[in-house]
């Protein structure tokens, strides 16, 4: 009953008021562990049951007679458990949709002190900019709101002189940004993701916002109003949004913490060939969690079998191939640019198909086989 428990458990903190399921068990097994090999099949809970299933073994041959029928028992199921993983990790689930696309990752290391300080706003443009021109890729990606400004704030020039660079030398622009959008009762605010270039704008809205970060539950405004926060209540995007197509490839996006949501990714299949996470950790300092993090994207990586990209203000800037093994990644706290050759992907695993059910069928199944053994 344990294992199916813990899964539930993990299940319940990633969905409880609007979830946060930021170091799933499962996750910690991307990409090297043999447990990893059920994240294409069930999802990141999947690998949180078989996790706590090895455990429960654990504990059970810690408990059982040294020469039994129950502890030959509890070895074979152990050894099944690890064995199915690493036959998993052999399969094949998505294949190849065409050519590479180069894909530049722009790691601007702007302070979060500094960044919205109006002596810091014309050196991060011309700091920008300038990665924007050097870099040699078909696609540029700036991190999660890289420009401190609204984007209908930005300078004309400045946007007209992207534009035509992009038209110059067929780049196209994917910028991390913060929509405002005029309305009868005033403003509303998206965290986006802005095409500039090919086949004209084009934009991602974050749907999935963080609570007291992004947006104010009811009952909560009057203390946003007492402290005066800025663009504490943000608006969300669709529930469902097109991949932005871009050199060639589809992209389903996701904006920092959006890409611990499983189930929201695959939202983007089976049309996405690649994913991509804007992120701007640069909250969290010098701590564990932009790792952590990194290591949430390698799990979306491997349960849909598609590349993901992360273009972030301090790290960790990233590739990830469809095994969630990172490929490349740039030092964290440094300014630069990351190429990487990504392969755009088609096909759909059996966990962008079916979610969450895949876990939940197993833990229902562990669940009536214990109640029945204690029959």
């Amino acid at each position: 009953i344990a294992p199916a428990a813990f899964m539930a458990g993990e299940w319940i903190r990633g969905w409880i008021f609007t979830g946060f399921p930021w170091n799933t068990i499962g996750t910690s097994q991307v990409p090297s562990s043999p447990l990893a090999g059920f994240a294409p099949l069930a999802g990141a809970y999947g690998v949180s049951l078989a996790a706590a299933g090895v455990a429960a073994l654990l504990v059970g041959l810690i408990r059982s007679h040294a020469v039994s029928r129950a502890r030959f028992m509890l070895i074979g199921a152990f050894v099944a458990i690890f064995l199915a993983g690493a036959l998993l990790r052999q399969v094949e689930w998505t294949e190849p949709a065409g050519a590479p696309v180069a894909v530049a990752l722009l790691q601007g290391n702007v302070p979060q002190q500094l960044k919205w300080q109006d002596e810091t706003r014309a050196q991060t443009l011309a700091d920008y900019r300038r990665m924007i021109v050097a870099a040699n890729a078909k696609v540029i990606v700036l991190p999660e709101t890289a420009l401190p400004l609204f984007f209908d704030q930005l300078p004309p020039d400045y946007v007209a002189g992207l534009l035509q660079h992009a038209r110059e030398t067929g780049k196209e622009i994917l910028l991390g940004t913060v929509e405002r959008e005029r309305t009868a009762t005033g403003d509303d605010y998206y965290n986006s993701v802005v095409r500039l270039g090919g086949r004209g704008p084009a934009s991602y809205r974050k749907r999935h916002l963080v609570v007291f970060g992004e947006f104010i539950p009811i009952g909560f405004k009057w203390v946003y109003a007492f402290l005066e926060i800025p663009l504490g209540d943000m608006a969300r995007g669709a529930e469902r949004q097109a991949p932005i197509e871009a050199g060639g490839a589809r992209f389903g996006i996701a904006v920092c913490y959006e890409d611990l949501f499983g189930e929201e990714m695959i939202d983007f299949l089976p049309a996405a060939q690649v994913f991509l996470n804007v992120s701007n950790m640069a909250w969290f300092g010098d701590s564990l969690a932009p790792e952590q993090h990194l290591q949430a994207s390698q799990t979306r990586a491997l349960e849909a079998g598609r590349w993901m990209v992360r273009a972030t203000n301090t790290g960790a800037t990233a590739a990830i191939d469809d095994k969630g093994r990172v490929v490349a990644r740039l030092p964290g706290f440094t300014h630069g640019t990351l190429v990487a050759s990504v392969t755009p992907r088609n096909g759909m695993t059996p966990y962008a198909r079916w979610g969450n059910a895949a876990a939940w069928l197993l833990a229902a199944a562990l669940f009536a086989f214990a109640i029945r053994r204690r029959a």
